[in-house]
């Protein structure tokens, strides 16, 4: 005769659990984590802003109006790198919360205090502005990624480009990479066409780090 079967047949394995749609708490950035990603990609922009202002190079977005009135006036680069970003700070905090704000607010405040001070560190013998345009582009956007990576940004357009790639899906380095390359076309009232070329050139290479590191549903800020 055949073996009885029960009606409602227990499952093998009594003891597996199905697997956990919510992250791990041991996954989430720590405080510690924001504070060291907050120094180490604000101290990255600011070398390559420097290497940029040291090359007469100009960037986009807030950094390169900044650069631009830098080379107008003469006044003070990290005063005025903060105090252009002032306005924007209402948008983030109505648009992207009070901990993106606050981490924002500090990402600027490093970095002019970081383009301030590198200056009396460390000084260029030889510094070619080709490999400026590269070098520079390559940190500013790898410290730009980190600041993305824990729900911050350098203010400015970084904060509009974060919102449209949140609500509408829109690649943020894309968009930056329109935004700056318009502002350092702007450019040729105050430098020569030659270093708009090397600018236009280091504001592709720092967006392309962005637009191929960043996009929205690849990776998920923890």
């Amino acid at each position: 005769m055949p073996p009885k079967v029960s009606p409602n047949p227990r499952p093998a394995l009594t003891t597996a659990t199905p697997p956990s749609t919510s992250k791990p708490a041991s996954l989430r950035h720590q405080p510690y984590e924001d504070v060291q990603a907050l120094l180490t990609g604000t101290l990255f922009v600011a070398f390559g802003v420097v290497m940029f202002g040291h090359t007469g190079l100009l960037t986009g977005g807030a950094t390169g109006i900044a650069f631009l009135i830098h080379y107008a006036t003469g006044w003070n680069f990290g005063l005025i790198i903060f105090l252009i970003n002032v306005p924007f700070f209402g948008l983030a905090w109505q648009r992207m919360g009070k901990d993106f704000t606050l981490k924002t607010v500090t990402a600027v405040a490093l970095l002019s205090v970081f383009v301030n001070l590198l200056p009396s560190l460390v000084s260029f013998e030889q510094l070619s502005p080709p490999f400026a345009a590269v070098m520079g582009g390559l940190l500013m956007g790898a410290g730009m990624l980190m600041l993305f990576r824990h729900r911050s940004s350098l203010g400015g357009l970084n904060v509009l480009v974060l919102f449209l790639q949140e609500r509408f899906g829109w690649r943020a380095g894309r968009l930056q990479m329109a935004f700056d390359c318009v502002i350092v076309l702007a450019s040729f009232a105050l430098v020569d066409w030659q270093h708009v070329a090397l600018s236009v050139l280091g504001a592709v290479v720092l967006n392309q780090t962005l637009a191929t590191n960043h996009r929205a549903g690849r990776y998920q800020t923890l």
